[in-house]
């Protein structure tokens, strides 16, 4: 476990604008940041950073919290990893103290596939470097495309010996364990149960995360060993650290450019985005020869709007991939194409111009996609009528996807100019085409609503209470009040949790009145914890000053009550034990905690979402929350008493309303007593709070 001060010091480093800019681009608005959200399908930037505060927050999708919480959500780390991820980034030295077995038992199966893939990475550059296949095969192969050994340490590329079981053996030898070798897809396994490796032979692209995690490889095999070969490349299978569909080749060291510029580049290949690299073109990425899917799409609007998909010389490449860039398009991207002359890829280009010449070349020659189709379909569809009404459907589908309006319009009427074509008639058709699409996603809407109500009918409700029973037809000697309908929620209890019974699960309190005031005083806990709420005389007749986690404590002590939640009871725990230490802030310390749970529990209730003011509409206008301690403290601890009063009465009725009760006449009186009880309880705590009393 990392310890408190090494938190402490990471967390005083990490600087919420410079750790989110790694992966989102942010424009300055007032004394914030904003942003596409990473999280969600953000079109318009909803994605808020505060220095000031050190969190950022999506005002779309939710999701936020401080420089820790970011990362693990983005990178999908543990708590842990990413406080490492962040010392590593800011060169911070980690104390940690020695893991106990069952900790050690509970590292992640994502932590070990990172920990093996990037051995082998290791493994597969020592190859290249220092073995003698590695030298006059792999780095033979590299230099004969062109490859400068500079650029071929940047990319990580390696080489995997032609033994069959080479890593297999060095990496049983060092300790890895064989599910790990499997699951990343670094080696098979044969009928007899021996392990052989995926790559033997071949050299080896590393492919890296967005923050530079090695999570799969491509592995090339040698142009001497093409022959009969039909699949050139290949790649490590999906597995719990890699999916395809989500990575793109070339991001991590492209994010930087491509925010710089503006501009993002798409090729198709590993050797086409290092060739470019080598030009100086660095803001490029590869869709790794597979189709382009969404997720990858927003990876890259996460740093611009603006992307040129380079093809090969011949109109083939784009027809193959109109549906990408009708993706693309849909996403909300401004596209570009961009044809390399006389069949080139990027990478054979790239060895037939320097520098100044490639780079020349592709500012001079990206077309705006929609023009560039319009044109090229108008001069195949020439004479042919019939063809002409397929291209034309065509053209209106790709301006049906665009998501901004003024974009579509401005492409509408470049379009009928260059058809010759009446504009109404386009729009007409385009509307079509955007209805058609918006009925379809509906029905899919349906199709998952229903799917989903049919599993949920499917499933036992699991941790909800059980209806109660019907009330009996002879109520007999029940009072009216319990004979009648149940009691209602109090109206001004608000909407806060209470002390559940042991039958309510935990999303079941999170209903509940009281338990929702609960919530209400651990973000006073969270918020002020430290701050002085008053002062009361000692025993001695000296004045003592009393903060808000002391007032809480103590209010609920001489009630015998406590919280029901136990990362509430923690808080106030901690807070408690801590609140007379020098500097102790109670947003700084549960915000910076080194248990995630209560980490990330502090940033929910540092937000909005839980408003205090609303409950006490006569300070809104006058006094923060901070200023009127001295009544909201108080008043909420009242109100969170009151409504556990109201859900012990409440569940009093039920077990009175059972038809059989008045046959358990022993039992009949307890809950009798026990009813009165809670009543002269409530009528107490309504004369003190100034609620008018109902006899």
């Amino acid at each position: 476990m990392i310890d408190r001060a090494t938190v402490e010091r990471i967390m005083d480093a990490a600087q919420i604008v410079d750790v989110v800019s790694d992966f989102v681009t942010l424009r300055k608005a007032g004394v914030n940041y904003k942003g596409l959200c990473p999280f969600h399908d953000d079109r318009t930037p909803s994605f808020v950073v505060s220095p000031s505060k050190g969190l950022c927050k999506c005002f779309a999708c939710g999701k936020g919290g401080n420089a820790v919480h970011f990362i693990m959500e983005h990178e999908q780390l543990s708590y842990p990893d990413a406080l490492r991820y962040l010392a590593k980034k800011y060169n911070i030295e980690i104390h940690e103290r020695e893991l106990s077995d069952e900790e050690k038992q509970a590292r992640s199966e994502r932590e070990s596939l990172f920990v093996v893939n990037e051995w082998a990475n290791g493994f597969f550059q020592d190859q290249l470097y220092h073995t003698v296949d590695g030298r006059t095969i792999g780095m033979a192969y590299f230099r004969s495309r062109g490859f400068r050994d500079d650029i071929i340490k940047k990319f990580q590329l390696g080489y995997s010996p032609s033994q069959r079981d080479a890593l297999a053996r060095e990496a049983k030898a060092k300790g890895y364990k064989e599910e790990y070798l499997l699951s990343t897809g670094l080696c098979l396994k044969r009928e007899n149960g021996s392990l052989y490796d995926r790559f033997s032979g071949r050299v080896i692209f590393p492919v890296h995360t967005l923050s530079g995690k090695v999570v799969a490889f491509g592995g090339r095999v040698l142009d001497a060993a093409t022959k009969g070969v039909n699949v050139k490349y290949q790649n490590s299978p999906e597995s719990a650290i890699y999916s395809k569909k989500k990575e793109l080749y070339g991001l991590f060291l492209a994010k930087q450019a491509i925010v710089r510029h503006d501009l993002c580049f798409l090729v198709e290949g590993y050797t086409d985005v290092i060739s470019m690299h080598q030009m100086g073109v660095e803001n490029v990425v590869s869709s790794s020869g597979t189709a382009l899917t969404t997720d990858q799409i927003r990876m890259i609007h996460r740093f611009t709007e603006n992307i040129t998909v380079l093809y090969d010389g011949d109109a083939a490449g784009i027809k193959a991939s109109e549906r990408g860039i009708d993706m693309l398009l849909a996403e909300g991207m401004n596209v570009k194409l961009l044809l390399l002359p006389d069949g080139d890829d990027p990478d054979s280009f790239a060895r037939k111009h320097n520098a100044t010449e490639y780079q020349s070349y592709l500012n001079a020659h990206q077309v705006d996609f929609i023009k560039y189709k319009t044109d090229l379909l108008l001069h195949e569809a020439q004479g042919d009528p019939i063809k002409l009404s397929r291209l034309i459907s065509s053209i209106v589908h790709s301006i049906s996807v665009i998501p901004d309006e003024i974009t579509r319009s401005v492409y509408t009427k470049e379009t009928a100019g260059v058809l010759a074509m009446s504009e109404r008639t386009l729009v007409a058709a385009i509307s079509k085409e955007i209805a058609k699409a918006k009925g379809e996603k509906q029905k899919q809407r349906e199709n998952e609503r229903r799917r989903n109500s049919q599993e949920a009918e499917a499933q036992p409700a699991g941790g909800r209470p059980e209806k109660a029973a019907e009330v009996s037809s002879d109520p007999g000697n029940l009072p009216p009040e319990i004979a009648g309908t149940p009691d209602e929620p109090r109206q001004g209890a608000g909407e806060a949790p209470a002390v559940p019974s042991e039958s309510f699960g935990e999303e079941a309190k999170g209903e509940l009145v009281f338990y929702q005031k609960e919530t209400l005083l651990v973000q006073l806990l969270v918020r002020y914890g430290e701050k002085i709420v008053c002062h009361m005389e000692d025993e001695e007749g000296n004045d003592v000053p009393v903060s808000v986690a002391e007032y809480i404590h103590y209010a609920l002590d001489e009630d015998n009550l406590s919280f029901h939640n136990d990362l509430h009871k923690r808080i106030l725990q901690e807070a408690m034990a801590h609140v007379h230490d020098e500097g102790f802030s109670a947003g700084r310390y549960f915000l910076n905690h080194p248990d995630n749970a209560i980490s990330q529990l502090a940033f929910e209730l540092s937000d909005n979402k839980y408003q205090l003011s609303k409950y006490h509409s006569k300070y809104k206008k006058v006094a923060s929350d901070e200023e009127r301690l001295i009544d909201l403290v108080p008043h909420l601890i009242s109100d969170f008493k009151l409504a556990v009063v109201d859900e012990e009465l409440r569940q009093i009725l039920q077990k009175l309303r059972q038809p059989d009760i008045l046959s358990r006449k022993e039992e009949y009186m307890e809950v009798m007593a026990r009813y009165k009880e809670m009543k002269d309880v409530e009528r107490a705590l309504a004369r003190e709070r100034g609620d008018r009393v109902i006899t």
